[in-house]
């Protein structure tokens, strides 16, 4: 039977409750007969008539009927954000690399500025990781803070590129690496250039030579630092010996980063992500909070809008911290990663309750901080195996389209990593991670790029998108459905999550998202059972559960969830959102 014929056949079906089923609050029933890398609902196939109600007057079990909603994206700083690693996106002129042209011809692929279509994956903004010059594939090592590096154009191509994506209400932010510039940055030569020729015995004077004080040298090998090839200093440099870290601390170093600042902020760049911002100065909450109070001061006295999103991989309690110097965001790492909430729920570490709760709590825990933070949730980022690789055996697909559906339908700025969206795989070294956009399986069709060149070899776990666009069971459309489910209730992002514990159990999770203008429900089951939720009591907003329409409806399986009365029956892997009318 084809989707639109279930569709209908389910909303005029009334039927009585003929089998045991798994209440959320943890009794056990039978396993439900979804298949678990089925198929999802396309949105809003079916619209109610009676539009008062999705129960009869007898109480019946029916269908749950979508409200069919238009996109409603304001124009503020909560967003959906697509982290794009340039180098493995869209090669533009054959070279194997990606470049901004590529980005440039697959912006109607991201967004294509037109809402009343549903051909694009809708995100509204985009990170793009380091693009300004360095030796590097990933160019996390820059030498050069105000250009592109000509490995993916030019400042000409970049300000087309913005434009473009302004044309389509896409907000662009810039990779920023502060902590450390590349080995081959001119400030670093000039610095070991004089400290080389310093005569023996002599202190360093930066009246002589500004650079020596852009870093941090010693004659002593600290932890954490590598020799100058050819003397007996050594400079500090965590992560590489070919990315010494900066003297942050110093005022002259600020006065650089704020006209870096000024140079891509007037070109029209939306804000910046800041990387490693834990390692401004080691071990120094304090200090680095204050470096980025001065950074966010001066970015947001040019504009409030201007954005800011920061690195800092650490335990919540601890980032939570750094929401004190301003910034608008900091990266919510506990709900990331193979070993996250997200992963875990998914993978039955950790109950479905832990997810809403886990919501709810950290609102608290960053609001104390700072009471206009932004939340910046990631399920997985260009330094973490992909979500894919997180699941096995006949679930896996459903956990993998669920996993996605958990992280972009948190409250805040969301971020998706390039690729997650078609269920890409990619683990263990960071080449791996990176590997080219799959938009075919053949690697020399047009566009397709070689990838890292010490990235492994191994295959793709599911389809490239060429096939995936044309399954509406794929994970591709699945995100995309999530996309458009958040884009058209805004109060998803930009609401105060409430978890609903008599709501909630092992399996299901229930919570509301308010916000001054409106409340919705969101009922997820994170099982391969089915499972029933009894909303007696319940009200969201003014209106009664029994009362609530149906926002959204996001399915693994052949499944549809069904209502009776003020029980909702949830399918395995769902997630159901339902609110005022």
């Amino acid at each position: 039977m084809s989707k639109w014929n279930r569709k209908i056949w389910a909303a005029i079906l009334v039927v009585g409750m003929t089998a045991s089923l798994t209440a959320c609050g943890g009794s056990k029933g039978e396993n439900s007969n979804a298949s678990a890398a089925g198929t999802q609902n396309e949105t809003a196939t079916v619209q109610d008539e009676s539009a008062d109600s999705n129960t009869d007057s007898t109480g019946s079990t029916t269908a749950l009927v979508q409200d069919n909603r238009v996109l409603q994206i304001p124009d503020d700083n909560y967003r959906t954000y697509y982290e794009l690693f340039v180098y493995s996106f869209y090669d533009s002129d054959g070279d194997g690399i990606g470049d901004l042209q590529g980005v440039l011809e697959k912006l109607d692929y991201l967004n294509d500025g037109d809402d009343t279509t549903d051909m694009d994956l809708g995100i509204n903004g985009i990170w793009l990781m380091p693009v300004m010059p360095s030796f590097t594939y990933h160019k996390y090592d820059t030498t050069d803070y105000e250009n592109i590096d000509p490995q993916y154009g030019t400042l000409e191509t970049f300000q087309e590129l913005l434009t473009a994506c302004h044309d389509r209400g896409i907000r662009v932010i810039l990779d920023l690496a502060m902590n450390h510039s590349s080995s081959s940055h001119p400030w670093f030569l000039q610095a070991v250039e004089y400290l080389k020729n310093l005569p023996e015995g002599t202190e360093p004077d930066s009246s002589e030579c500004p650079y020596v004080d852009y870093y941090h040298f010693s004659r002593e090998a600290l932890s954490g630092y590598a020799q100058v090839n050819g003397t007996d200093w050594y400079y500090e440099a965590r992560f590489w010996d070919g990315m010494p870290d900066l003297n942050l601390e110093n005022e002259a170093v600020r006065r650089e980063f704020e006209q870096i600042a000024d140079f891509w902020l007037d070109m029209g760049v939306d804000g910046f992500r800041l990387d490693a911002v834990k390692e401004y100065v080691t071990g120094s909450t304090e200090d680095n909070v204050e470096i980025l109070s001065w950074f966010a001061d001066y970015v947001h006295g040019k504009d409030p809008e201007n954005y800011l999103v920061c690195e800092c991989w650490t335990d919540q309690n601890t980032y939570a911290k750094y929401y004190e110097s301003g910034v608008d965001s900091m990266f919510d790492f506990a709900f990331a990663d193979k070993s996250g909430i997200i992963a875990n729920v998914m993978n039955g570490k950790a109950s479905a309750t832990s997810y809403a709760k886990n919501l709810e709590t950290e609102q608290g825990m960053y609001a104390q901080y700072n009471p206009d933070y932004i939340n910046a949730p990631f399920y997985t980022n260009h330094d973490m195996g992909r979500s894919a690789g997180y699941y096995a055996g006949e679930n896996s697909e459903a956990q993998t389209k669920m996993g996605n559906a958990l992280n972009l339908l948190m409250n805040g700025n969301v971020f998706l990593y390039y690729g997650e969206e078609l269920g890409m795989k990619g683990s263990g070294k960071d080449e791996n991670k990176r590997a080219p956009m799959y938009w075919s399986k053949d690697g020399n069709a047009e566009g397709m790029c070689k990838g890292p060149a010490d990235m492994d070899d191994f295959r793709m776990k599911f389809d490239s998108l060429e096939e995936q666009q044309e399954d509406p069971d794929s994970i591709y459309n699945y995100v995309k459905q999530v996309i458009r489910v958040r884009n058209q209730n805004p109060v998803i992002a930009r609401g105060t999550t409430a978890y609903l514990e008599q709501y909630s159990g092992e399996q299901c999770f229930a919570m509301t998202r308010s916000d001054e203008n409106s409340s919705l429900l969101m009922l997820g089951n994170t099982s391969a059972e089915t499972a029933t939720v009894d909303l007696s009591g319940l009200t969201v907003g003014k209106t009664a559960a029994e009362e609530l329409v149906l926002l959204g409806e996001l399915y693994t399986g052949e499944e549809t969830a069904e209502r009776t009365g003020a029980e909702i029956t949830l399918p395995a892997w769902s997630i159901l959102i339902l609110g005022e009318e």
